[in-house]
């Protein structure tokens, strides 16, 4: 994938990953960001020629036709908006569980739907769902969340099989703990955003279809692929330490 002179819309591009992507994707030379908040006024400290601020909620149908009739141009589109709920399957908010179903994986699908006639008619194209490696393995603190990133991953391949003739090819990235907002709470070694961003146009730019981003995601999904049930017992065991 090559990024000069692209056009790219990165949703949930205020803070954390997504920001540390326009960021990058700036150094790239790409030819315009849309870069997508719930609240464009998060995004005033990205005042760049490059960079078009676009009020997006995921969640919101009206929302996203409103997006893809604005960024009609748009050839990269990198699905990274997301919530997190710290909540665990047996007695947690199911309100809150069920919101991050619907912003992480009916929101992410509801971009894809939109914008894959958009991506055609700009092909070459392609999709990027900021997944994460709780896809391979459920952590009982984020039992919902996780749940959703499986879906997500899912959902990817499904894509990625659906459109492999269409000009569009689709990606997924997995990383582990990296220093958000979202992850304040996690003690564990944490991977910089800027970092992370680095890394995932670096697989891009090598055609990496699923991408691991961090040493924490690396090593995990070196865990499941020898046998996931090793990532499951070595989440047990740090649950339970």
């Amino acid at each position: 994938m090559q990024f000069i002179n692209k056009t790219v819309l990165v949703t949930g591009a205020n803070r954390g990953i997504g920001r540390a992507l326009v960021e990058s994707l700036l150094a790239e030379g790409v030819k315009k960001i849309y870069a997508c908040s719930r609240d464009v006024s998060k995004l005033n400290a990205i005042n760049l020629p490059k960079v078009k601020p676009l009020s997006l909620d995921i969640t919101s149908q009206e929302q996203i036709r409103a997006a893809a009739e604005a960024a009609s141009d748009t050839q990269i589109l990198i699905n990274n908006a997301g919530v997190a709920a710290y909540e665990n399957l047996v007695d947690g908010d199911l309100d809150l569980i069920r919101r991050d179903m619907e912003t992480n994986y009916f929101g992410t699908l509801n971009m894809a739907r939109a914008f894959v006639p958009i991506l055609q008619q700009n092909a070459p194209a392609a999709i990027v769902n900021i997944a994460s490696i709780a896809a391979f393995v459920n952590f009982p603190f984020l039992g919902g969340y996780c749940a959703t990133k499986a879906a997500l991953f899912s959902i990817s391949q499904g894509l990625r099989i659906q459109l492999a003739d269409s000009g569009i090819s689709v990606h997924t990235v997995n990383p582990g703990p990296i220093d958000t907002d979202m992850t304040a709470s996690i003690e564990m070694e944490k991977t910089s955003p800027k970092d992370t961003a680095d890394a995932i146009l670096s697989a891009l730019r090598d055609d990496v279809s699923d991408i691991f981003p961090d040493p924490t995601s690396q090593s995990m999904f070196d865990l499941w692929r020898n046998n996931y049930r090793d990532l499951e017992q070595s989440v047990l065991e740090m649950a339970t330490s």
